[in-house]
């Protein structure tokens, strides 16, 4: 008998399998880990999403010159084709566009703005978007069927018909007060009020699950108040739907800043994303100069693409049901 109780005792007393672990051993066990080590094109996926991001961010340091700089610009040099090609010259890898601009420079630093403009139009539209889902789902009542009818109207308009139509009211409204960073933060703010409605509705349909829980009642027991039970007890049980959304919202973000500048309302041509250049070179496709225009729009195809393939695996790898 006493064995028995000092086996019980032993059992109660030792800790959890997983106490003393890191969080990265734990994360490599985990069943997210294991779905994207299955799949080997999500691998390649995210080995190509990150090495585009490594690009972008060092930029300064693997880019031949500044294609921002005017000093570093030659009209000389302008429409050298491709440095494999019998007229190609060193050290221009992919070419050079009618400014003389190194085209492989230009994407690094063309891909960089994209990618900041995206992240960040990401990150507002989710900061607003859960923000409002958050208030709707969980009050209810008026507040929630004026946030949502506001979200349908908007549904019913392009995202893209959003972004011009912000991007123009500002233009209207600051003129030539206008610089380029400026038109970046209109370009962000123009993006993040085309995709807030997505997590809203999402983080809307999670809250009025969850806020009929015990352990939301329990904390509204013991007097928390509404902020402190939504943003530390409620919306940690909305993450699963708000990454996948982010990420396939992410994609979308930078068709949305390459689409702008490609009807030239984004960044001036002095400082191109991946759309402008893409203009640009769009107006030399006939003449011959065919890589102005095909590198950058393979990099953000290429960008578009394994994005996107991350959010599709995410949302499979994240639902309970597919497990």
């Amino acid at each position: 008998m006493s064995d028995a109780v000092a086996s019980n005792s032993d059992k109660q007393s030792a800790p959890p399998a997983h106490a003393g672990r890191s969080w990265l051993s734990r994360a490599l066990d985990s069943d997210i880990f294991y779905s994207f080590r299955q799949s080997k094109l999500t691998m390649v996926a995210a080995a190509i999403t990150a090495l585009l991001f490594l690009l972008a961010i060092f930029a300064s340091v693997l880019a031949v010159q500044n294609p921002f700089d005017p000093a570093q610009l030659q009209l000389m040099n302008s429409r050298i084709s491709p440095l494999w090609t019998a007229d190609g010259q060193s050290p221009f890898l992919l070419g050079t566009d009618e400014q003389g601009r190194d085209v492989f420079s230009a994407i690094l630093y063309g891909m960089r703005i994209s990618l900041a403009v995206g992240v960040a139009g990401v990150i507002f539209a989710g900061a607003l978007g859960i923000a409002l889902g958050l208030i709707a789902g969980y009050f209810g009542g008026a507040i929630d069927g004026v946030i949502m009818r506001i979200a349908d109207v908007q549904l019913t308009f392009p995202a893209i018909l959003i972004a011009l139509l912000v991007n123009g009211i500002a233009k209207s409204i600051l003129g030539n007060r206008l610089d380029a960073t400026s038109m970046l933060v209109v370009l962000v703010i123009s993006i993040g009020l085309s995709f807030w409605v997505g997590y809203a509705r999402t983080v809307r349909g999670s809250v009025m699950v969850e806020k009929n829980k015990d352990y939301v009642a329990a904390a509204q027991l013991i007097g928390l108040p509404a902020p402190k039970i939504m943003l530390r007890h409620v919306l940690p049980n909305t993450m699963g739907p708000i990454l996948v959304i982010a990420t396939i919202n992410l994609a979308l973000a930078i068709i949305t800043e390459a689409t702008l500048s490609f009807l030239g309302v984004g960044l001036p041509d002095t400082m191109p994303s991946l759309g402008t250049l893409i203009r640009i070179g769009n107006n030399y496709l006939f003449a011959g100069e065919w890589w102005i225009v095909a590198f950058p729009g393979i990099a953000l195809a290429g960008l578009i693409l394994s994005i996107n393939l991350l959010g599709d695996w995410l949302r499979d790898a994240l639902n309970p049901k597919l497990r």
